[in-house]
C-alpha cells in the first residue's frame, strides 16, 4: 500500500501549482520562501492567504468565506470576543512569569483541577503541548525509574528532540526512542471482534510490548495516548477498552500519560476529557492547543505523590508559562465552555453531524467504509473495496481537494491517510452540517465513487 507521507506530499503546495495562484498570493509565496525556506509546509495544491476568522468561519484576502471543519485550536470558535477581551484587560495590567504571585494562576488552577477527578490534584504549565508531553515522559522516567515508552503505531505526541522520537506519525527520517515500542492502531473497525475480543486482544498487544522491553532489559516507565487516537485514524470505540490497557500498563509498573491536546476541553462530547469516556483515572494528563484559544498556553495536571517526586530533585520553571495573559485567555475559554454549555451543545450538534455522514455512507456504500466519532471529533473512511475494507488514499486526497474547492477546509489521518478528519470548533452549528454534508456528497459523486 501507498504510504502515508506520499499522498499527503500529493496536497502540498509546490513549484508547479505557482500559475493558479492570484498574483497577490503568489507574490507572498515567493517571499515566504526566501525567508522561511522549506521548514514551514503550506497546506492545500493552492494555497490560502487567511486573513480574518469568526466562530467556524474564515476568510481570505479575496474575501471568500470558508467553513472550518478541521481546526480545533481555536475551540471556543476563531476571534471568540471573550478570549480577545480577556487578555486585552490582563496586557493592560502586567504580564510576568509565575514567580511572583498573581491571582490569575491559581484560580485557573483551582477551576481546572475541580474538573479533574479528585487523584489527579496538581498542575504545572508551559507554553505548548510538545513541551508538556516531554515534561510528563521526564517525570514518569523519574518516578518509575524505567525508560520504556509504549506509543500508538500512528501516534503524534509533539516536535521536541524527545517527544519527536515518540511520534512515528512524524514519518520520514525520524527515528523512535531505541526504548519505545508501538502498539497497533486500535482498528476496531478491521478487526472483526466483538467489543470484549478486541479488548483481550488490545491488552494483549500492551503486555506483549512490555514483554519485548523487559527482554532487553529496559524497565517500562509509561504508555502515552490520545484517548480518541486522533493520528491514528480517530479510534472512540469501543468504550472502555482503554480502560482494561491501562490496568495492563499498572500491573507492569509503569504510568498512564493522557494526552488530551486533541480530545479534551468537551472535544468528545460525553465528558469534558476524552479519557473519562473510558473511565480511567490517568496518572498524568497533558493539555495544549485548544486550552487557551490559540495563545501559548498548555499544562500538565497529575498526581502530587508524582509530581512531587520530580520537582523535589528538578524544580521546573519555564519564563513565559502560566503567565498573567496566558491564564487570562485560559480561564475565558473555561468560562465561555461552562457558560455556553459547550459540552452539551457538542455532544448533540455531534450526533447530528454523525448521522448525516452515516447517510452519506448509506448513499456512497461502496467507497465510504466506515464513520466513527465522539462529539466534534469524527473519522470519516475512505475505501476501494467495501467488503476488504481496502484504504483508498487517492480519493481521500480528491475529497479533501473538493471541499476546498466548495470552500471547505478540512484533512487527514489514520496510517494510509484515508480518514477525513473532522473536527470543527466547538461552537459548530446545525444550520452548516447541511453545508459540509451536502459538500462531501456532491464531491463523491463527481468523483464517481
Amino acid at each position: 500500500m501507498e504510504s502515508k507521507s506520499s499522498i499527503l506530499d500529493c496536497n502540498r503546495f509546490n513549484a508547479e501549482d505557482e500559475l493558479s495562484l492570484p498574483p497577490e498570493d503568489l507574490e507572498l509565496v515567493r517571499r515566504r520562501t526566501k525567508v522561511l525556506g522549506s521548514s514551514y509546509r503550506l497546506f492545500y495544491r493552492r494555497p490560502l492567504n487567511l486573513i480574518k476568522g469568526k466562530d467556524e468561519y474564515v476568510w481570505n484576502v479575496q474575501g471568500e468565506k470558508y467553513l472550518d471543519m478541521y481546526n480545533n485550536i481555536p475551540s471556543v470558535g476563531h476571534c471568540n470576543q471573550a478570549v480577545i477581551e480577556a487578555v486585552n484587560e490582563q496586557m493592560k495590567k502586567i504580564n510576568t512569569h509565575t514567580r511572583y504571585l498573581h491571582e490569575n494562576i491559581i484560580r485557573y488552577s483551582e477551576n481546572l483541577l475541580a474538573l479533574m477527578p479528585a487523584e489527579i490534584d496538581r498542575v504545572m504549565y508551559m507554553c505548548s503541548g510538545s513541551e508538556a508531553n516531554d515534561l510528563a515522559l521526564r517525570i514518569c522516567m523519574e518516578y518509575t525509574g524505567g525508560t520504556g515508552v509504549l506509543i500508538s503505531q500512528e501516534a503524534y505526541h509533539g516536535n521536541t528532540f524527545l517527544v519527536s522520537s515518540i511520534s512515528p506519525s512524524i514519518g520520514g527520517e525520524q527515528k523512535l526512542l531505541e526504548s519505545s515500542r508501538l502498539i497497533p492502531t486500535p482498528d476496531f473497525y478491521r478487526s472483526g471482534k466483538s467489543d470484549s475480543e478486541f479488548t483481550e486482544w488490545y491488552c494483549k498487544k500492551i503486555q506483549e510490548a512490555f514483554d519485548s522491553m523487559k527482554a532487553c532489559g529496559i524497565k517500562p516507565a509509561c504508555f502515552i495516548a490520545d484517548s480518541i487516537f486522533s493520528s491514528d485514524g480517530v479510534h472512540p470505540e469501543p468504550r472502555g477498552f482503554l480502560k482494561a490497557a491501562v490496568e495492563v500498563v499498572h500491573k507492569n509498573g509503569a504510568l498512564f500519560i493522557a494526552d488530551e491536546v486533541q480530545p479534551g476541553f468537551c472535544r468528545t462530547g460525553d465528558s469534558f476529557w476524552g479519557f473519562l469516556r473510558h473511565g480511567i483515572i490517568p496518572d498524568l494528563v497533558t493539555m495544549g492547543k485548544p486550552m487557551a484559544n490559540g495563545i501559548p498556553c498548555s499544562g500538565l495536571a497529575g498526581k502530587h505523590e508524582i509530581l512531587e517526586s520530580f520537582s523535589a530533585k528538578f524544580p521546573y520553571f519555564n519564563t513565559f508559562a502560566g503567565n498573567p495573559v496566558s491564564m487570562a485567555a485560559a480561564q475565558a475559554v473555561l468560562d465561555f465552555i461552562q457558560q455556553e454549555n459547550l459540552l452539551e451543545h457538542t455532544k448533540t450538534v455531534g450526533a447530528e453531524l454523525l448521522k448525516s455522514l452515516r447517510e452519506i455512507q448509506g448513499r456512497h456504500p461502496m467507497s465510504v467504509g466506515d464513520v466513527r466519532g465522539a462529539g466534534l471529533f469524527i473519522g470519516f473512511e475512505l475505501v476501494k473495496d467495501a467488503e476488504k475494507k481496502t484504504p483508498d488514499q487517492k480519493l481521500t486526497i480528491d475529497l479533501i481537494d473538493g471541499l476546498y474547492k466548495r470552500k471547505i477546509l478540512s484533512s487527514n489521518a489514520g496510517p494510509y491517510g484515508n480518514v477525513l478528519k473532522i473536527r470543527p470548533p466547538l461552537v459548530f452549528k446545525s444550520e452548516d452540517i447541511d453545508w459540509f454534508a451536502s459538500a462531501v456528497d456532491e464531491t463523491l459523486t463527481e468523483l464517481g465513487r
